[in-house]
């Protein structure tokens, strides 16, 4: 059996296994297709339906392949430009009771189209949960996409999960604030130089007020904007070895909580990177309606958490020794996700499947 074979039969039986059913009919034609389409964005690092039909089993022509996928893809309504990742509840179901860290971003994806982006943080990588589509270039998206976007997410958090946002400038607004409030949920987010702050019948914004390389302040209990929404905890940072110095607004308590928090927002760099130009080039997709892209973006998700899942699974079942140098880790999750799956097919090994990591997320 070829690897491509391998690695789709493998997909396939894990998604019925994943969703406790073999289905038929219309059901199965569905569930293979996006084994498929998983299996071929896996195997050519790519989202371009040609690319995934070239790395997809099927006795059928190229083209015929192609159709199948685009078929499949377009089927997607306009109105679904948001869609939340299938097994979303099993994954977040891990984090049952503790900390759950979400980070919130947006990024370029298709051809002139931006997704809006909610991922929970998990050891460095930044795992999909749910999406919103645009059309449009790269560019904030205003505030009731964030609230509709969040709003879906909260049906997911599981029992006693504590709920912290990350998210960079464009997630400060004080609706946005608000809501999250409402939800109990933590939060620390960039906001703007020019923005407002008062406190004891005083205002100046965040420029304002002294800072230099090297240097942190915060301001408890103030209030933000010229709303006056608040109380919240404003801080300014600037790191050293950056150009420019950088404000944050938070509920949380103190500076070296909220600086501490923000450090890991970039994790969300890596996940876009991952999807894009070192992984699965999704910003080449010649896609341009974003109910169709935000469905696409569904099996690229899917794969992403596989890969990620492989390379986790190689650190535990000890295959990452055999993969990788055993002096120190240079490889990302993903990277040795890769490493272990060619192993596996080299090997003529099982191949585990899993969206969720199971045991191995904690």
């Amino acid at each position: 059996m070829s690897d491509n074979h391998r690695r789709y039969d493998s997909l396939r039986k894990g998604l019925c296994q994943l969703l406790a059913e073999e289905p038929t009919g219309e059901r199965a034609k569905e569930r293979n297709v996006m084994a498929a389409m998983i299996s071929g964005i896996v195997g050519s690092k790519r989202t371009n339906y040609g690319e995934i039909a070239s790395k997809a089993p099927d006795h059928t022509q190229v083209e015929s392949r192609v159709k199948r996928y685009s078929r499949w893809v377009n089927e997607a309504e306009v109105g679904q430009e948001v869609q939340v990742m299938p097994f979303a509840t099993a994954l977040l179901a891990n984090w049952a009771g503790q900390e759950l860290v979400l980070i919130m971003d947006g990024s370029e994806v298709g051809r002139k189209c931006v997704a809006l982006m909610v991922s929970v943080l998990y050891r460095g990588r930044a795992l999909p949960i749910a999406w919103l589509v645009a059309a449009g270039n790269k560019g904030h998206f205003p505030t009731h996409c964030h609230v509709h976007l969040l709003s879906q997410v909260a049906t997911l958090i599981p029992l006693g999960a504590a709920v912290l946002l990350l998210g960079d400038g464009e997630f400060d607004s004080v609706p946005l604030q608000a809501y999250l409030e409402r939800q109990h949920w933590r939060y620390v987010c960039r906001s703007a130089k020019n923005t407002l702050l008062s406190k004891a019948g005083r205002s100046s914004a965040y420029r304002e007020l002294p800072l230099r390389p090297g240097q942190c302040w915060s301001i408890s209990d103030v209030a933000y904007t010229a709303q006056g929404y608040g109380p919240v905890l404003a801080i300014g940072w600037w790191r050293k070895g950056y150009a420019d110095p950088i404000f944050l607004v938070s509920n949380l308590s103190t500076l070296e909580e909220a600086c501490r928090y923000y450090r890991k927002r970039f994790a969300i760099e890596t996940f876009f990177s991952d999807q894009k130009s070192r992984g699965f080039h999704l910003h080449q997709s010649h896609i341009a309606l974003p109910h169709r892209l935000a469905r696409l973006m569904l099996t690229a998700a899917l794969a992403y958490l596989w890969i990620i899942f492989l390379g986790v699974w190689s650190l535990r079942t000890g295959i990452y020794w055999a993969i990788h140098r055993s002096d120190r880790r240079d490889l990302s999750f993903f990277q040795l996700g890769f490493r272990a799956l060619d192993f596996l097919l080299n090997h003529a090994l099982s191949i585990p499947v899993s969206f969720t990591l199971l045991d191995y997320v904690l």
